[in-house]
């Protein structure tokens, strides 16, 4: 068999109605689930490293420029979740589209953006959740909040090491168990999280408007220093590139699918409307953030909404942010810990991962057993990796799926023109173009340790699929 055979879509909708996962979601719950994947650390710490290294007040611009790289992708994510309704994402489409071969490569590389995903933002988590502690007045040993190899900062000023992030542990363990129990209970936590962390954001933004500089706003677009992406219209560019990161995780919504009441409706709902609701909130809060305080000011500060926030009278806010912090963390391990589980369901169903993947609980209707194991392996990074080297690997391997998707949309509309499209990318093929564009040049900016790190990453998968997963392929027995 080849090893570029696809699926046929027919299997794939056949799937998608003889299902044993349960359809509890609804078009808020999936926007919900969006926002839970998107707003997380990076809106309250990338909007000032952006703003005083690249863009200063036009960082407002970034974001938009941003978010028109991410819709490119997600109208393409749109289409594909309404043609084929099922679990699995980017993998699931890629198989439709270009192959087996394809497909492996990128269910292999959505581990880098779920799972591995999931164990850095657990680590960012821990952190926080020891910072609010010790406001608190409790003060966790040094030894079980860090790794070996990733040092921390004592409250004294001392940097140590630890022995193992038991707060991240915890928090992969306390998610994974709630994922089990099912998708419903998943959603209503995600919901109040999204409510905690965007109220926290609004009431950022409205209490401090009224306290903001207009001289703080001039020049909005600070002229550029004669080197490329140092401020003018480059620097705005390269900001965006830095913000990019802070809106992934839209995707996460399509490996949902299978769950949704009205996948055909709602997906595209659920999609394309958390993006939106996250661009609002994301310019908005960039535009108050360098209103109260000049961006020039922002440079080297680890906390640079809590030095906006002491432009206003507010101080209660400071440990408010920490809160949505924390809420924000949480419900994006939430998520991705749900699209990988997903994701596996699938490749499992296929035949290329083992059965023990796809094993539906008989009273949850979750695939709990993926979810244990993915709950060891993450919990594993979360203990001992350090931040640096599981973040670096996330985004690479999002940026992968971003491509493969887009290109996908293009073959599907050669391949099968004729198939029902609920929802229809406009204007093909210049969105899928530009959304391959787009995530290319972001690919290409993140440097050859990234590129050697995804070429040893995707080597080992391949090692896999090709010692077990190409003789257990239900497509090619069935071909056979």
């Amino acid at each position: 068999m080849s090893l570029f055979a696809t699926k046929p879509l027919a299997d794939l909708q056949r799937e998608a109605q003889t299902h044993t996962l349960k359809r509890a979601l609804g078009p808020w719950s999936l926007i919900s689930l969006g926002i839970g994947a998107i707003i997380g650390a990076g809106l309250f710490s990338l909007t000032g490293i952006a703003a005083a290294e690249y863009a200063g007040p036009a960082v407002v611009l970034s974001f938009v420029f941003a978010a028109i790289g991410c819709a490119f992708a997600g109208l393409c994510y749109s289409e594909f979740a309404t043609m084929i309704p099922v679990a699995g994402s980017a993998y699931t489409y890629a198989y439709a589209t270009m192959g087996e071969f394809l497909a492996w490569t990128i269910g292999w590389s959505l581990v880098l953006e779920y799972a591995i995903g999931a164990a850095t933002v657990s680590i960012s988590w821990s952190s926080y959740m020891v910072s609010l502690l010790h406001d608190w007045g409790l003060d966790l040993p040094y030894q079980l909040i860090a790794s070996p190899w990733q040092p921390v900062m004592l409250p004294n000023g001392e940097l140590v090491h630890g022995i193992v992030n038991l707060p991240a542990v915890f928090i992969v363990v306390l998610i994974s168990l709630l994922l089990m129990t099912g998708i419903r209970e998943s959603a209503r936590a995600t919901a109040v999280m999204v409510v905690i962390k965007v109220s926290v954001v609004v009431v950022f933004i409205l209490a401090g408007w009224a306290f903001m500089k207009p001289a703080n706003h001039v020049p909005f677009i600070p002229p550029n220093t004669g080197q490329f992406g140092e401020f003018g219209w480059t620097g705005i560019l390269r900001a965006a590139g830095i913000i990019f990161f802070a809106y992934i995780g839209f995707d996460a919504v399509s490996t949902a699918a299978q769950e949704a009441r009205n996948p055909q409706r709602n997906m595209p709902i659920g999609i394309i409307g958390s993006l939106a609701i996250c661009t609002v909130l994301y310019v908005l809060f960039a535009y108050v953030m360098t209103g109260l305080e000049h961006y020039t000011r922002f440079r080297g500060n680890a906390a640079p909404v809590a030095l906006a926030i002491a432009a206003t009278p507010y101080e209660w806010l400071k440990g408010s942010i920490k809160l949505a912090t924390i809420a924000g963390l949480t419900s994006v391990i939430l998520v991705m810990l749900l699209g990988q589980s997903r994701v596996f369901f699938s490749m499992a169903r296929d035949g290329l991962l083992p059965p023990v993947f796809c094993r539906i609980h008989p009273h949850w209707r979750t695939p709990w057993k993926s979810n244990l194991i993915l709950m060891g392996f993450v919990s594993l990074f979360s203990a001992f990796a350090p931040i640096s080297l599981v973040g670096q690997m996330t985004s690479i391997g999002t940026l992968l799926a971003f491509v493969i998707v887009c290109a996908g949309v293009l073959v599907m509309r050669r391949t099968n023109p004729a198939a029902p499209r609920p929802f229809r990318t406009p204007l093909v093929p210049l969105v899928p173009l530009l959304g391959i564009l787009t995530c290319l040049a972001m690919m290409l900016g993140l440097g050859w340790p990234n590129w050697a790190r995804l070429i040893g990453w995707l080597a080992i998968g391949y090692a896999i699929y090709f010692s077990y997963s190409r003789h257990h392929s239900l497509l090619r027995a069935r071909t056979n």
